[in-house]
Parts: structure tokens; sequence; C-alpha cells
């Protein structure tokens, strides 16, 4: 029987997990250690510029406003970001992701209160327009302030999950390889599918025990911000885990090197680590970096599990983070099923 086979396959792998006590021991040390260190060492330190963003009519259209909003917008060490709507740049000045948002035409503006970089930048655009026949029109933004922890936690956890996922699976697969335990079960009746699909479940119930006593200790501790429903965050978190498990089987399909394993599991690893928004917004960032960014998994998971987990979104608000996980997830796997070799 099928099953029978990957039951058989499934429980050797978990044993083999649980006796590498130090692989076992790092996997949840780490996180922690990364989340206590960024909670207390950048919660309050302040941004070195501040970020404006100004509404513009179109990209293709370059529009030039007042001279007093020209002359606001040469002020130094401020970032100036040119946006299209004005609902979805309100949610991002309650979480203080901008400082300050502006109709160029009108002379309004919409600032969070509770903002201190906002009374800043507010000071220097009354300022900008003191001499000026037009008179900037307040509106106020109401909403908490998103703690640097808050914002960070999703992303760190999901990190955690793509490290565990790409190297658990990753090297495991290549050293059976090379020790030739693939080329013993190649004379048996599993098939290559069967044999994906059991590493795909013994990684994936692993990562997601140890991330949710991971996610309930921190919350004990640190107390971070959870507005959304658990069973939406743990379908993202599961659904994430099983991309990245896919990332792991197309690379170690075919390698049978460990040391071409780990670079090319760090290729793939460090450009997510660093461009899926985990330690910081990519808002402001190039054009060409954001839309880089969507094609990588861990930025769907981060970016999900943010909308829930501060913003109370459920599983509709994030479903097209869903379905790129899970269609890349089918052709992810479906082609490494394809190119899979035993020896």
């Amino acid at each position: 029987m099928m099953w029978k086979r990957m039951y058989a396959l499934f429980v050797a792998r978990n044993t083999e997990f649980f006796r590498d006590r130090s692989a076992l021991a790092w996997s949840i040390l780490l996180p922690i250690m990364i989340i206590f260190v960024f909670a207390y060492a950048f919660t309050d330190e302040s941004p070195e510029k501040f970020k404006v963003a100004y509404l513009v009519a179109s990209d293709l259209v370059k529009e030039e406003g007042s001279p007093a909003f020209e002359k606001f917008k040469s002020t130094r060490y401020i970032q100036f970001i040119p946006v299209q709507a004005v609902d979805v740049n309100l949610r991002k000045i309650e979480r203080h992701q901008i400082d300050l948002l502006i109709d160029a035409k009108t002379s309004r503006y919409w600032i969070n209160q509770t903002s201190p970089n906002g009374y800043i930048v507010e000071k220097l655009l009354i300022a900008a327009y003191i001499n000026s026949s037009q008179t900037p029109v307040k509106t106020t933004v109401e909403g908490d302030q998103v703690r640097y922890l808050d914002w960070v936690i999703p992303g760190v956890i999901a990190m955690n999950m793509m490290w565990g996922a790409l190297f658990g699976i990753g090297f495991v697969i290549v050293r059976y390889r090379k020790m030739g335990v693939l080329k013993r079960l190649r004379a048996t009746p599993v098939k290559p599918i069967e044999f994906l699909t059991a590493q795909i479940m013994s990684r994936l119930w692993l990562l997601i025990v140890v991330n949710t006593l991971i996610f309930i200790g921190m919350d004990f501790f640190l107390d971070f911000r959870m507005y959304g429903s658990y069973v939406d965050l743990f379908v993202v978190f599961t659904l994430g885990c099983i991309c990245l498990i896919c990332c792991a089987l197309l690379i170690a399909a075919r390698i049978s090197n460990e040391e071409v394993a780990n670079g090319m599991l760090n290729l793939i690893s460090w450009p997510m680590m660093f461009l899926s928004g985990v330690w910081f917004s990519l808002e402001g960032a190039h054009p060409w970096m954001q839309k880089f960014a969507l094609i990588l998994p861990l930025t769907h998971v981060t970016e999900a599990a943010r909308e829930i987990m501060i913003d109370g979104v459920g599983l509709t608000q994030v479903l097209d983070h869903l379905l790129v996980l899970t269609f890349t997830s089918i052709i992810l796997l479906v082609i490494g099923a394809k190119i899979f070799r035993w020896e």
C-alpha cells in the first residue's frame, strides 16, 4: 500500500530528526535570540529620515505642485514617495510606515497625531507654506502606534520557517543521495512523488509544532499584538511552510554535492531574508526591487501574517497571497517530482 510506505518513511525521518538534539535545540533557540535582540535593540530607535507620501495622478505623468510644495519637497532628510491612492496610505500612516500624506493640488494633508515624526514633518510643511497664498488643510488619522516588535514578529517567525524548510529538507535529501540511501530506496516500490510527499509531511508538522511553541512563548513574554484569527494565521503559515519546503525539494531533486546544495540554498534564502520585508519596510524602495520581492514566497507569507496579526483581516483579504503560495507549491512539487533522481 502506498500509504504504508509513506508512513514508514515519515516515521523514519522524524526519528532521525529527534535523535539529532543539537539541530532540534538550535531550531528553537535561534529565533528566540533574534526576537529578543531586535525587540530591545531596535524598538525604541528612531528612524534616520522621514517619509512623506504625495498624491499623483499616474506614474507616467510627472506633476508639479505649487511653489510652496516644491519648496517643501526640497527639504533635506525627507524621503518623498509618489502614491496614487489615499485609502491604502491612510493605513500606512496609522501604522507609522509613512509620516505624512499630502495632496499637492489641494494642499490637504493627513497625519497621525500620535506620531513624533509626523509632528516634526508637519512643522516643516507649515514653514514651507508660510509665505504662500495657500493654507494647508489638516486631516487627522487616528491609529495606535505599531511597535517595531509587533511589526517584525511575523517576519521573524516566517524566516525561521524558511531556514527550517530549506536546510531541513535540502541537506537531508542531498545527504541521502550522497550516502546511497536513495539508491537503496530505488530498489523498493517507492515512487518519487511518494518519497517527496513523505518528506513534505514530515518537515511540515515539525515546523508547525516548533514555531507554534515559539509563538506562544514569545507572546507570553513580549505581548505582541494579535488582532486577527489564530486559525487564519495557522492557514497562512501552513501554506507558507509547504511552499518553502517545495522550494527546497526542487533544489535537492538532482544535486548530490552538499557544498553545491549549500550554495544554492543560500542563493535563494538570503535574498528572501533581506528583500521580503522581514526586517524593514520596502516602502519607498526602487520599483524593480518591490516587484522582485513579489516573486519570493517569504514576501507573501510575511505580508499575509502581518495583515492578520496587525490589521485583523481575514483570509478573504489575504486571498491573493494564499493563491500565490498554493500555485507555487503545486508547480514546484510537480517539477521536483519530474526531475528527481535517486542517484
